[in-house]
Protein backbone atom coordinates (compact mmCIF):
# COMPACT_ATOMS: atom_id res chain seq x y z
CA UNK A 1 0.00 0.00 0.00
CA UNK A 2 1.49 3.24 -0.80
CA UNK A 3 1.66 6.12 1.63
CA UNK A 4 -0.71 9.20 1.61
CA UNK A 5 1.87 11.44 3.30
CA UNK A 6 4.26 12.77 -0.06
CA UNK A 7 7.72 11.91 -0.12
CA UNK A 8 9.48 14.30 -1.98
CA UNK A 9 12.83 13.76 -3.20
CA UNK A 10 15.67 16.02 -4.14
CA UNK A 11 16.88 15.23 -7.98
CA UNK A 12 20.95 15.90 -8.48
CA UNK A 13 24.06 14.10 -9.83
CA UNK A 14 22.94 10.52 -7.71
CA UNK A 15 19.61 10.69 -9.17
CA UNK A 16 19.03 12.94 -12.14
CA UNK A 17 19.27 10.05 -14.69
CA UNK A 18 16.29 8.50 -16.79
CA UNK A 19 17.17 5.22 -15.49
CA UNK A 20 17.30 6.17 -11.52
CA UNK A 21 14.43 8.94 -11.87
CA UNK A 22 12.28 5.58 -13.21
CA UNK A 23 13.55 3.65 -9.88
CA UNK A 24 12.49 6.73 -7.67
CA UNK A 25 8.98 6.72 -8.78
CA UNK A 26 8.70 3.20 -8.82
CA UNK A 27 10.29 3.23 -4.76
CA UNK A 28 7.39 5.94 -3.96
CA UNK A 29 8.40 9.08 -4.86
CA UNK A 30 5.84 11.97 -4.75
CA UNK A 31 7.34 14.88 -6.11
CA UNK A 32 10.63 16.09 -7.21
CA UNK A 33 12.70 19.31 -6.09
CA UNK A 34 15.58 20.90 -7.58
CA UNK A 35 17.86 23.12 -5.53
CA UNK A 36 18.55 25.83 -7.90
CA UNK A 37 21.46 26.86 -4.92
CA UNK A 38 23.57 24.68 -7.04
CA UNK A 39 23.97 23.85 -10.70
CA UNK A 40 23.33 25.40 -13.53
CA UNK A 41 20.09 25.76 -15.95
CA UNK A 42 21.29 23.43 -18.40
CA UNK A 43 22.03 21.03 -15.63
CA UNK A 44 18.59 21.97 -14.22
CA UNK A 45 16.78 21.70 -17.19
CA UNK A 46 17.69 18.33 -18.07
CA UNK A 47 16.77 16.82 -14.90
CA UNK A 48 13.40 18.89 -15.53
CA UNK A 49 13.16 17.25 -19.17
CA UNK A 50 14.23 13.90 -17.15
CA UNK A 51 11.56 13.60 -14.66
CA UNK A 52 8.72 14.59 -16.90
CA UNK A 53 9.96 12.02 -19.17
CA UNK A 54 10.14 9.21 -16.41
CA UNK A 55 6.96 10.42 -15.36
CA UNK A 56 5.22 10.09 -18.55
CA UNK A 57 6.61 6.51 -18.36
CA UNK A 58 4.94 5.20 -15.24
CA UNK A 59 1.82 6.92 -16.34
CA UNK A 60 2.02 9.42 -13.26
CA UNK A 61 2.03 12.79 -12.18
CA UNK A 62 5.28 14.13 -10.48
CA UNK A 63 5.60 17.49 -9.67
CA UNK A 64 8.01 19.71 -9.66
CA UNK A 65 9.34 21.88 -6.94
CA UNK A 66 12.17 25.07 -7.99
CA UNK A 67 13.66 25.67 -4.57
CA UNK A 68 15.25 28.94 -4.55
CA UNK A 69 18.31 30.13 -2.88
CA UNK A 70 17.44 33.14 -1.55
CA UNK A 71 19.35 36.12 0.14
CA UNK A 72 22.14 33.70 1.69
CA UNK A 73 26.00 34.08 2.66
CA UNK A 74 28.36 31.25 3.15
CA UNK A 75 29.39 31.25 6.37
CA UNK A 76 32.25 28.40 8.30
CA UNK A 77 28.77 26.74 10.02
CA UNK A 78 27.07 26.13 6.41
CA UNK A 79 24.80 29.11 5.11
CA UNK A 80 23.05 32.07 7.15
CA UNK A 81 20.52 34.50 6.34
CA UNK A 82 22.19 37.84 4.48
CA UNK A 83 19.89 40.41 6.69
CA UNK A 84 20.89 43.00 4.00
CA UNK A 85 18.91 44.26 1.12
CA UNK A 86 15.65 42.36 -0.93
CA UNK A 87 14.49 38.72 0.53
CA UNK A 88 14.67 38.27 -3.78
CA UNK A 89 17.86 38.50 -5.27
CA UNK A 90 19.10 39.24 -8.78
CA UNK A 91 20.04 34.90 -9.06
CA UNK A 92 16.31 34.71 -8.00
CA UNK A 93 14.62 36.62 -10.21
CA UNK A 94 16.99 34.27 -13.37
CA UNK A 95 16.17 31.19 -11.82
CA UNK A 96 12.91 32.36 -11.68
CA UNK A 97 12.23 33.63 -15.25
CA UNK A 98 13.62 29.83 -16.22
CA UNK A 99 11.65 27.80 -13.88
CA UNK A 100 8.49 29.44 -15.34
CA UNK A 101 9.50 28.73 -18.37
CA UNK A 102 9.92 25.12 -18.02
CA UNK A 103 6.96 25.03 -15.99
CA UNK A 104 7.97 23.85 -13.05
CA UNK A 105 4.70 23.58 -10.30
CA UNK A 106 5.93 25.06 -7.32
CA UNK A 107 8.07 27.64 -6.27
CA UNK A 108 10.23 27.50 -3.05
CA UNK A 109 11.44 30.90 -1.23
CA UNK A 110 13.86 30.90 0.97
CA UNK A 111 14.55 33.13 4.06
CA UNK A 112 11.09 34.78 4.33
CA UNK A 113 10.55 37.32 6.95
CA UNK A 114 7.40 38.27 6.45
CA UNK A 115 4.12 37.88 4.38
CA UNK A 116 5.40 40.92 2.09
CA UNK A 117 8.07 39.19 1.46
CA UNK A 118 5.71 36.36 -0.24
CA UNK A 119 3.51 39.28 -1.87
CA UNK A 120 6.92 40.51 -3.56
CA UNK A 121 7.89 36.90 -4.85
CA UNK A 122 4.22 36.17 -6.18
CA UNK A 123 4.13 40.00 -8.39
CA UNK A 124 7.64 38.46 -10.04
CA UNK A 125 5.64 35.06 -10.85
CA UNK A 126 2.85 36.78 -11.97
CA UNK A 127 4.68 39.46 -14.11
CA UNK A 128 6.02 36.70 -15.88
CA UNK A 129 3.19 35.19 -16.89
CA UNK A 130 3.66 32.00 -14.12
CA UNK A 131 0.77 30.78 -12.18
CA UNK A 132 3.35 28.48 -9.84
CA UNK A 133 2.15 28.40 -6.03
CA UNK A 134 4.30 29.13 -3.37
CA UNK A 135 5.60 27.22 -0.59
CA UNK A 136 7.33 29.18 2.03
CA UNK A 137 10.40 28.43 4.35
CA UNK A 138 8.78 30.02 7.66
CA UNK A 139 5.65 30.06 9.39
CA UNK A 140 3.68 32.70 7.61
CA UNK A 141 0.79 32.78 4.82
CA UNK A 142 2.00 31.05 1.63
CA UNK A 143 -0.02 28.32 -0.76
CA UNK A 144 2.31 25.72 1.50
CA UNK A 145 4.89 25.55 4.28
CA UNK A 146 8.23 24.01 4.44
CA UNK A 147 9.56 23.76 7.44
CA UNK A 148 13.60 24.11 6.76
CA UNK A 149 14.81 22.88 10.21
CA UNK A 150 18.27 23.46 9.16
CA UNK A 151 17.17 27.25 8.71
CA UNK A 152 15.41 27.23 11.74
CA UNK A 153 18.47 25.54 13.52
CA UNK A 154 20.55 28.29 13.15
CA UNK A 155 17.54 30.61 14.32
CA UNK A 156 16.90 29.14 17.67
CA UNK A 157 18.41 27.13 20.02
CA UNK A 158 18.71 23.53 18.94
CA UNK A 159 16.68 21.79 21.64
CA UNK A 160 13.68 24.21 20.73
CA UNK A 161 13.50 22.43 17.29
CA UNK A 162 11.23 19.97 18.02
CA UNK A 163 8.80 22.03 19.55
CA UNK A 164 8.69 24.49 16.96
CA UNK A 165 8.40 21.84 14.26
CA UNK A 166 5.29 20.06 16.09
CA UNK A 167 4.11 24.16 16.37
CA UNK A 168 4.40 24.88 12.88
CA UNK A 169 2.51 21.65 11.56
CA UNK A 170 -0.17 22.76 14.11
CA UNK A 171 -0.88 25.69 12.71
CA UNK A 172 -0.34 25.35 9.58
CA UNK A 173 -3.01 22.15 9.98
CA UNK A 174 -5.66 24.37 11.34
CA UNK A 175 -5.61 27.27 7.94
CA UNK A 176 -5.71 24.30 6.06
CA UNK A 177 -2.27 24.92 4.41
CA UNK A 178 -0.19 21.41 3.17
CA UNK A 179 3.00 21.49 5.54
CA UNK A 180 6.61 19.70 4.61
CA UNK A 181 8.97 18.71 7.08
CA UNK A 182 12.58 19.36 5.16
CA UNK A 183 16.27 18.72 6.40
CA UNK A 184 18.28 15.94 7.27
CA UNK A 185 15.51 13.46 7.59
CA UNK A 186 17.76 10.01 6.89
CA UNK A 187 21.23 12.23 6.37
CA UNK A 188 23.23 9.13 7.29
CA UNK A 189 22.21 7.32 3.55
CA UNK A 190 24.40 9.78 1.93
CA UNK A 191 27.23 6.88 2.52
CA UNK A 192 25.14 4.08 4.86
CA UNK A 193 22.38 1.58 3.38
CA UNK A 194 20.63 2.06 5.91
CA UNK A 195 19.45 4.99 8.36
CA UNK A 196 19.81 5.51 12.25
CA UNK A 197 17.54 4.20 14.49
CA UNK A 198 16.84 8.13 15.52
CA UNK A 199 16.61 9.28 11.84
CA UNK A 200 13.63 6.53 11.79
CA UNK A 201 11.80 7.99 14.81
CA UNK A 202 12.36 11.41 13.36
CA UNK A 203 10.47 10.59 9.95
CA UNK A 204 7.43 8.71 11.97
CA UNK A 205 7.31 11.56 14.04
CA UNK A 206 7.05 14.40 11.18
CA UNK A 207 3.93 11.66 10.17
CA UNK A 208 2.03 11.31 13.34
CA UNK A 209 2.44 14.58 13.14
CA UNK A 210 0.15 15.02 10.01
CA UNK A 211 2.64 16.41 7.60
CA UNK A 212 1.35 16.44 4.15
CA UNK A 213 5.32 15.57 2.95
CA UNK A 214 8.50 14.73 4.00
CA UNK A 215 11.78 15.87 1.89
CA UNK A 216 15.26 14.45 1.50
CA UNK A 217 17.77 16.73 0.39
CA UNK A 218 21.05 15.54 -0.36
CA UNK A 219 20.40 11.74 0.67
CA UNK A 220 18.63 11.50 -2.91
CA UNK A 221 20.54 14.33 -4.72
CA UNK A 222 23.91 13.18 -4.13
CA UNK A 223 23.82 9.96 -1.93
CA UNK A 224 25.06 6.94 -2.87
CA UNK A 225 21.61 5.14 -2.24
CA UNK A 226 19.24 7.46 -3.99
CA UNK A 227 16.46 4.62 -4.53
CA UNK A 228 17.30 2.88 -1.30
CA UNK A 229 16.25 6.03 0.44
CA UNK A 230 13.46 6.51 -1.05
CA UNK A 231 12.33 2.89 0.05
CA UNK A 232 13.02 2.93 2.94
CA UNK A 233 11.17 6.42 3.64
CA UNK A 234 7.97 5.03 1.77
CA UNK A 235 8.14 2.14 4.37
CA UNK A 236 8.59 4.06 7.49
CA UNK A 237 5.87 6.92 6.58
CA UNK A 238 3.10 3.74 5.98
CA UNK A 239 4.00 2.07 9.19
CA UNK A 240 3.42 5.53 11.11
CA UNK A 241 -0.05 6.55 8.90
CA UNK A 242 -0.90 3.08 10.09
CA UNK A 243 -0.09 4.02 13.64
CA UNK A 244 -2.36 7.17 13.28
CA UNK A 245 -5.21 5.05 11.74
CA UNK A 246 -5.40 2.42 14.31
CA UNK A 247 -5.05 4.81 17.31
CA UNK A 248 -2.61 1.60 19.00
CA UNK A 249 -0.91 3.44 21.62
CA UNK A 250 -1.13 1.35 24.82
CA UNK A 251 0.09 2.37 28.69
CA UNK A 252 2.99 0.91 29.76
Amino acid sequence: MQSRTQIIATIGPASGTPEILDKLIAAGMDVARINFSHGTHETDGSYIKNIRAAAERAGKRIPIIQDLAGPRKTTDTGHAFDKSGSVITEKDISDLAFGIECKVDYIAQSYVGNAADIEAMHTEITKRGGNQKLIAKIERPADAIMVARGDLGQALPIEELPFVERDIIARTKRVGKPVIVATQMMLSMMHSDAPTRAEVTDVAYAVILSADAVMLSEESALGAHPVEVVTIMERIVTRAERENRENTFRPL
